[in-house]
């Protein structure tokens, strides 16, 4: 695996609970101090949510939120204005709250195809419908992320990057399944190969020396495309993934990403507040199935990352601190019990 963390290493997916994104940074600082992420508060309201906080990165290109939703526009609007203050405001806080921090260090970026299924063009169908409109996107987002890359290293000069693009949308843009603007209709599917070329733009806009990560925590993560595109790592949801009927096919295409080298985050702890959130063992033992069924070495393990099998913005403040914690706790697990012969 193309390794950037140290062994029994967890983190979460983005989204946390609340307001007060100081609050948040501490609470991920303390909990996961081996591989800390910029948290994501959503609840503030828009410019705080997955698609505003992408366009926050977007260069010349300019969107507010309508009836509908976003939507571009020609010049920057109050929305767009306060995602870009609401982003500025969590660096700020990272950066203070951060300070001294040396080891890796994950940041979170909403993907060109969750953001052309999400924002509408001016004449009001989704940019996912036009391919022009998609490849600007995608450019405005290569562009806006370096120089955004470039900021958080000025800030937090110490830290070893990974970006996480977030792709949650990708499965339905292959699918077709994406629906128009009106809601009546689906939007036509995107072959294989664009969707590969515009999500391979914007991970090769980052530095060699950033590992890019995507995520996607649908059951039908497309592993093969997101490998070819160059990603570095995959972030997702672990149950849902080998929960399957296809299984079998998804065993492959994850045993044969991660023996190419592939990292993986795997999405273990539950975010519903269940038993299953204070039983790190339990957490982790899907991971341990796939590593048994694949016939991959145990020890090998402990360079999987473990996290919530999503973002944590619905959970409640207590559920959240205690879904990092089982994540650590599952974490060590892997290190030092690969094999469950201590259960």
């Amino acid at each position: 695996m193309n390794v950037h963390w140290a062994d029994g290493s967890a983190t979460g997916v983005g989204s946390m609970p609340g307001v007060d994104v100081r609050e948040a940074v501490r609470l991920v600082l303390g909990e996961l101090p081996d591989l800390p992420h910029l948290p994501e508060l959503p609840e503030r309201g828009p410019g705080a949510d997955l698609t505003g906080r992408g366009l926050a990165l977007l260069v010349d290109l300019h969107a507010d939120v309508q009836p509908s939703g976003w939507r571009f526009t020609d010049a920057a609007g109050r929305d767009e204005r306060r995602a870009e203050s609401f982003l500025r405001e969590d660096l700020d806080a990272l950066e203070e709250l951060a300070e001294g921090y040396v080891g890796p260090l994950k940041i979170q970026v909403t993907g060109p195809w969750t953001l052309a299924s999400t924002v509408e063009l001016s004449h009001g169908d989704k940019a996912l419908a036009d391919t022009g409109a998609c490849r600007d996107l995608a450019a405005s987002l290569a562009e806006g992320l370096a120089s955004h890359v470039a900021d958080v290293r000025h800030r937090l000069p110490a830290v070893s990057l990974l970006v996480q693009v977030d792709e949650p949308a990708l499965p339905g843009v292959l699918a077709g399944t994406v629906p128009t603007a009106s809601g009546f209709g689906r939007l036509r599917s995107v072959q294989p190969n664009l969707a590969e070329e515009l999500l391979g733009k914007v991970l090769r806009a980052l530095p060699e020396d950033v590992l890019s990560v995507v995520h996607c925590c649908a059951a039908d993560v497309p592993v093969p495309l997101i490998h070819r595109a160059g990603a570095g790592a995959l972030s997702l949801d672990l149950r849902l993934a080998t929960d399957r009927p296809d299984r079998e096919s998804v065993d492959n295409d994850l045993g044969e990403a991660i023996e190419a080298g592939l990292g993986l985050l795997a999405g273990l702890v539950p975010t519903a507040e269940d038993a299953r959130l204070s039983d790190p063992a339990a957490s982790v033992e899907p991971v341990r199935t796939l590593w048994r069924r694949l016939g991959l070495p145990p020890e090998s393990l402990a360079r999987v990352v473990v996290t919530p099998t999503c973002g944590l913005a619905g959970a409640s403040p207590s559920g959240a601190r205690v879904a990092l914690e089982t994540a650590r706790s599952g974490a060590r697990v892997l290190v030092d019990d690969p094999e469950g012969s201590l259960r």
